[in-house]
């Protein structure tokens, strides 16, 4: 019998299987992970692998992750960590852009976060120390049980961040400060002469809310108002003149707001204006 008769079929069935297999798919142990947050102006994303403690607890910090040696901060390749606007972590101004995150544990005292400009690395192994844009010691924090390594962001301001990272019994906080008061400021400024009347009201509800600059605030309600009067710019108006102190000038602007208000079709925030004259009637007289 010749040879490439019989051997002919046997391959057949062989490349038939090839695909099956080759499309197999099973959970990762350190499955692929991804934060991302808005913070202020600035969106700040978090790639990284996360891995299971799997029965190792007490076995993570030291043994595990060896203590005083450069660690990824998650499984396989480097976490990479994405700013879309310039930020400040410790005392070092950090551009735009995306950077590969390291830790090295201590078993006594802080920790030492590092921030390589070499984003894509495939893990400690390819690590050098003359990329490193910045390193920064941290405390490191005692926290409930987590099972999977995580990042997150479990409080912030417009202005200010903890990138925390939690795995087993221990918690990271990494601070980040944003550049937003001078974002919003460029933002505002780009307004000013624009003529549009919704830009002006938000910026001046934003000074409001922000409770920095009631002043700048009135600024640029006044020109919304000169463009349109409406409920919400009246409304704001004697909000801003209130948190000044200015009562009696923001009590009848409040009445006005009422007023247009019971006008409006929509988003009239009927309850807040009449609470705001029930509070601010004793004041006016």
């Amino acid at each position: 019998m010749n040879i490439l008769t019989t051997v002919a079929p046997i391959l057949a069935v062989l490349s038939c299987s090839v695909p099956a297999f080759a499309q197999l798919e099973l959970p990762r142990p350190s499955p692929n992970a991804k934060l991302v947050q808005t913070v202020g102006l600035t969106d700040i994303t978090v790639e990284y692998s996360s891995p299971a403690v799997r029965g190792r607890q007490g076995k993570i910090w030291g043994t595990l992750v060896p203590y005083g040696q450069i660690w990824r901060a998650g499984a396989n390749g480097a976490t990479k960590i994405t700013f879309s606007k310039d930020v400040t972590i410790g005392t070092t101004t950090v551009p735009a852009g995306s950077y590969a995150l390291f830790l090295i544990p201590a078993a006594t005292g802080n920790w030492t976060v590092v921030v390589s400009k070499e984003a894509n690395q495939p893990g400690s192994s390819a690590y050098k120390k003359e990329q490193d844009l910045l390193r920064l010691d941290v405390k490191p924090e005692v926290a409930p049980m987590r099972e999977r390594l995580t990042f997150l962001f479990s409080d912030f301001t417009n202005d200010t961040a903890k990138l925390q990272l939690e795995w087993e019994k221990i918690r990271v906080s990494i601070p980040v400060k944003l550049g937003t008061e001078a974002q919003v400021a460029a933002n505002l400024s780009a307004y000013q002469d624009t003529g549009a009347q919704g830009p002006y009201t938000n910026a001046a509800r934003y000074e409001l809310e922000q409770k920095k600059d009631y002043d700048a605030g009135l600024g640029f309600v006044e020109k919304s108002i000169a463009i349109k009067e409406d409920w919400l710019n009246v409304w704001t108006k004697a909000q801003l003149l209130a948190a000044k102190g200015k009562t009696a000038d923001a009590y009848p602007l409040a009445q006005k707001a009422q007023t247009l208000g019971e006008k409006a079709t929509r988003f009239f925030f009927a309850d807040e204006v009449k609470k705001a004259l029930v509070d601010w009637k004793p004041k006016a007289k």
